[in-house]
């Protein structure tokens, strides 16, 4: 069973900044892509931004500029550096790794359980 925790969401102000984690654990043979993703009340689960094994990152326009994904390997952990948050940044923040257990074995997609980040005006 490999599961990902999620933490460090809290309230900000505007303009203040927040660092999102997500650790992995189980057995875990390799992590591909790990990404964040974010759900805000009665809206659909928005991506937010990726990062792939070798570093390469992709972001949302929204997160562009003002987000930082980052990860490191050893630690199956990814981060997400938010600055200059904004009130509709509000939402419950998801993370997500795609994985191996073993080598030649088929990859296998799990999420966290969530982080809240509220940003108020």
């Amino acid at each position: 069973q490999v599961q990902l925790v999620e933490s460090g969401g809290g309230l900000v102000q505007a303009g203040g900044s927040l660092r999102l984690s997500c650790a992995a654990s189980g057995t875990i043979f390799s992590i591909n892509t790990m990404g964040w993703y974010r759900q805000a009340p009665g809206k659909v689960r928005e991506w937010v931004a990726t990062i792939i094994s070798s570093g390469i990152t992709s972001y949302a326009t929204s997160a562009k500029g003002r987000f930082t994904i980052s990860r490191d390997n050893a630690k199956n952990t990814v981060y997400l550096q938010m600055d200059s948050l904004k009130p509709e940044d509000t939402a419950l923040y998801y993370c997500n790794a795609d994985f191996r257990i073993r080598r030649y074995g088929p990859t296998t997609i799990n999420w966290g359980q969530g982080t809240q980040v509220t940003v108020s005006s």
